[in-house]
C-alpha cells in the first residue's frame, strides 16, 4: 500500500515581465537571477508542485498606502522609452521597469489573495524589482515600490488582518520598510541584516518610536556570522517575540544575500541555513498566524547560491 504523501499547498509568484526590469550590463540585480531560480526548480521537478499565482498589476491606491502620490507621478513620468533613467547611485528604470514594478507589487498582492481565499497556504514571489529599501518617496538599492510593505497595508486593510509581522533577512537593513511601520504598533518589523554596511540604518537602538516603539527589532550583525548564530538570533529573539505579539500573517522580506557564496556582502549562511530560518518561521505562522506565510524576494545575487536557497526555501513552505 502506497503511503500518501500530504504536502502544504504552496503558491509561487512568477512573470516573464519581471525579466524585462533591466538596469544595464554587470548590474548584479538582472534578470539572470529569475533564470537561475526557474531553471533550478524545473531541473529539481519542483516547479509542478507549487501552485502557480498569475499576478495583476497593482493599483495607485494601494501603491499610495507605502508611496507618497508626487513619487509615484514622479516614477510614471521619469519611465523611459528607451535607454536607462537613474534614480540613486544604485537605482535605474529601462523601459520595462515600471511595469515590472507594478507587476512585482501586485503579485504580492495576488499571494495575499490566495492565501486569504484558501486556495494555498503560504507563497512565494519571484519577483523583481525588489523592494525593501524603497522609501515613501524615492526608489533606493535596487528598488522601485516596497512590496512587502504594501502587502502587510493590503492584508490590513483590504482583508481585516489586525497585527502583521515582516522578518526580514536580507544582508541589507530594510530601511524602506522600517520606516513607513516605525510608529505603527499594528506591524511588527524584525531585521537581521550586516552591520554597520549599507544602507547604514538598523542600529540595535532603532526601536520604533511613539506607538511604534518595541515594535521594530533590529539585529545588527558583523560580518561572518553563519547558520549556527542566525538560527540562535531566530530560535531565541524572533520567536519569543513573535509569541508575545501573535501576528495574524508573517511576510518575509527574503533575501539571499546572507549566503557565504555572495558577492556583495560578508556572512556566511548555506542553503541549509536558509531552510532552517524558513522552518522557524513557518512554525510560528502555525502557532499564531493560522500558517499564513508570504514571503518574497529581495537580494541575493551568487546565481547558483541563490537558485539553490530559493529552492530550499520552498521545499520547507511545501512542508505538511
Amino acid at each position: 500500500m502506497l503511503a500518501c504523501i500530504i504536502m502544504a499547498r504552496t503558491g509561487f509568484v512568477y512573470h516573464a515581465d519581471y525579466l524585462e526590469h533591466d538596469m544595464g550590463p554587470g548590474h548584479p540585480e538582472s534578470p539572470q537571477r529569475l533564470r537561475a531560480i526557474i531553471a533550478r526548480l524545473e531541473e529539481t521537478g519542483l516547479l509542478p508542485g507549487l501552485i502557480r499565482i498569475a499576478p495583476q498589476l497593482a493599483t495607485d491606491d494601494w501603491v499610495t498606502q507605502i508611496h507618497t502620490n508626487s513619487y509615484v507621478r514622479a516614477l510614471r513620468t521619469r519611465a523611459p522609452h528607451q535607454g536607462y533613467v537613474s534614480l540613486d547611485p544604485d537605482t535605474s528604470m529601462s523601459p520595462g521597469s515600471l511595469n515590472a514594478a507594478y507587476l512585482a507589487a501586485g503579485g504580492a498582492l495576488t499571494a495575499v489573495d490566495a492565501i486569504m481565499d484558501k486556495r494555498v497556504d503560504n507563497a512565494f514571489c519571484a519577483v523583481r524589482p525588489p523592494g525593501h529599501h524603497a522609501e515613501a518617496d524615492h526608489a533606493m538599492g535596487f528598488c522601485l515600490i516596497n512590496n512587502v510593505a504594501v502587502a502587510a497595508r493590503y492584508f490590513q486593510k483590504r482583508y481585516g488582518l489586525e497585527r502583521i509581522a515582516i522578518v526580514d533577512w536580507d544582508v541589507h537593513h530594510g530601511n524602506g520598510t522600517q520606516h513607513a511601520f516605525y510608529k505603527d504598533p499594528s506591524v511588527f518589523f524584525f531585521s537581521t541584516h550586516q552591520y554597520p554596511y549599507y544602507p547604514g540604518t538598523g542600529a540595535v537602538d532603532e526601536r520604533g518610536e511613539g506607538k511604534g516603539e518595541g515594535f521594530t527589532l533590529n539585529v545588527p550583525l558583523p560580518a561572518g556570522m553563519g547558520d549556527k548564530e542566525y538560527l540562535e538570533i531566530f530560535n531565541h529573539l524572533l520567536r519569543p517575540s513573535l509569541k508575545a505579539y501573535k501576528p495574524d500573517a508573517i511576510i518575509i522580506s527574503a533575501g539571499f544575500d546572507a549566503h557565504r557564496d555572495d558577492p556583495l556582502a560578508g556572512m556566511n549562511l548555506t542553503d541549509e541555513g536558509y531552510k532552517a530560518l524558513t522552518r522557524v518561521v513557518k512554525e510560528i505562522a502555525g502557532e499564531h498566524a493560522q500558517g499564513r506565510v508570504l514571503s518574497c524576494l529581495e537580494g541575493g545575487y551568487n546565481l547558483a547560491a541563490l537558485a539553490a536557497s530559493v529552492e530550499g526555501h520552498l521545499r520547507v513552505l511545501q512542508e505538511a
